[in-house]
């Protein structure tokens, strides 16, 4: 397995998860070239499971070689079995209660130094209908104006078969298709992060990462 910038914490585990994701789903990937091989990216997101993360960091660090970046909350580094994982692995604390703009300071400073970070712009994961998206939040669209740092959108199916908000779904489909779909990165424009930049870049994510949703679902064979 060729290093590429991961860390030996990030070969070692993706060896030993992506037989794990290979046997829970039927993979399909498109779109992947659109992610940037090196430098300072956004991979956006929508969020229908827990799995998301795991799963798109995973397929990620096995073709391209690079490693991701995720907000996580900080009381997790503080539990012994996860503190060391979060931390060979490079993930992004968040303090509950210290405020979103530190959080976004963080993943800002992460970004500028060329790291490749992934945001869900809903916050949450969809616990209605999951071919709509949530509200989304301007956390992407902030992180984007302040480093230039282009975002990739990138749409999620299948894995809310497996676990959905409501809990770890053990019944058929017993391998269940999963598509991940990564669109044509969004530029954002220079200038300040006015509230109108914020506005517009986060609409534009709106409709682009929806078209990536849409896309993934059809790549999974469901039809509206």
């Amino acid at each position: 397995m060729r290093a590429g910038e991961l860390n030996p914490w990030w070969r070692i585990g993706t060896l030993l998860t992506l037989p794990l994701v290979r046997g829970s789903f039927r993979v399909r990937l498109a779109g992947l070239e659109h992610v940037p091989s090196a430098g300072p990216a956004i991979l956006a997101f929508n969020h229908v499971s827990a799995l998301d993360g795991p799963v798109l960091a995973i397929e990620v660090a096995w073709r391209l070689r690079r490693q991701t970046r995720f907000l996580v909350a900080a009381e997790f580094f503080e539990r012994r079995r996860f503190r060391w994982i979060l931390r060979s692995y490079e993930q992004i604390p968040v303090h509950r209660g210290e405020g979103n703009d530190i959080a976004l300071d963080r993943a800002i400073e992460t970004v500028r130094r060329g790291a490749m970070a992934a945001i869900s712009p809903e916050g949450r994961v969809n616990d209605g209908d999951p071919t709509q998206l949530l509200r989304i939040r301007s956390g992407v669209a902030r992180v984007a104006l302040a480093t230039g740092a282009p975002i990739v959108p990138v749409g999620i199916w299948g894995t809310q078969h497996r676990w959905p908000r409501s809990g770890v779904h053990y019944g058929p489909p017993w391998r269940p298709r999963l598509a991940i779909a990564f669109g044509n990165p969004i530029l954002p424009a220079s200038g300040p992060d006015s509230a109108d930049a914020l506005a517009h870049l986060s609409d534009r994510l709106r409709d682009r990462l929806a078209a990536q949703v849409a896309q993934a679902r059809a790549m999974t064979g469901e039809t509206a």
